[in-house]
């Protein structure tokens, strides 16, 4: 199966929108229900950790409940780093299709996003790795591990952030 390349692209551009503009449900249709959703930590020397089940991770969430639940914390302002909530600008660069395998297809893009809150605003950066799934006429997100580049925050990272 060949994937349309613009397809791909559209599929991450509609997931970075949502976030900006606080359509959570929609945004939490673009997982699959078994996705893995990963941002691993960088080491003491300087590389990312390998298994979120026995090394430090910055966010893991081995399925969509997790997902779930952030998008309900943040909706029912139970969630103290997500009040008020920020006002974010996704940016999706360099989209790359890595390898398609069946139903799948594995993409690297960087992304930039922009968070203003409590008057300031902040650079989040890095590269996503993103495995996409057929499911009917639509690419749906299985995998995504986020490299996070600047990992010397100042604040507590959220799913909205990246």
């Amino acid at each position: 199966m060949s994937f349309d390349y613009q397809k791909i692209c559209a599929v991450l551009y509609r997931e970075a929108r949502l976030l900006d503009d606080r359509q959570w449900d929609e945004w939490l249709n673009c997982y699959t229900e078994d996705v893995t959703y990963w941002m691993p930590a960088w080491d003491d020397d300087d590389q990312i950790t390998e298994d979120p089940h026995s090394q430090i991770s910055l966010m893991y969430y081995p399925d969509r409940g997790g997902l779930e639940d952030r998008v309900f914390r943040i909706k029912t302002e139970r969630s103290g780093a997500s009040t008020p909530e920020p006002r974010t600008g996704h940016n999706v660069t360099n989209v790359e299709v890595l390898a398609e395998r069946g139903e799948e297809v594995e993409v690297r893009y960087n992304f930039h996003t922009l968070s203003h809150r409590y008057k300031t605003t902040d650079h989040i950066y890095g590269t996503m790795f993103v495995t996409l799934r057929k499911s009917g006429d639509d690419l749906l997100i299985s995998s995504k591990k986020i490299v996070l580049k600047n990992d010397y925050i100042r604040q507590v990272l959220d799913v909205y952030h990246v």
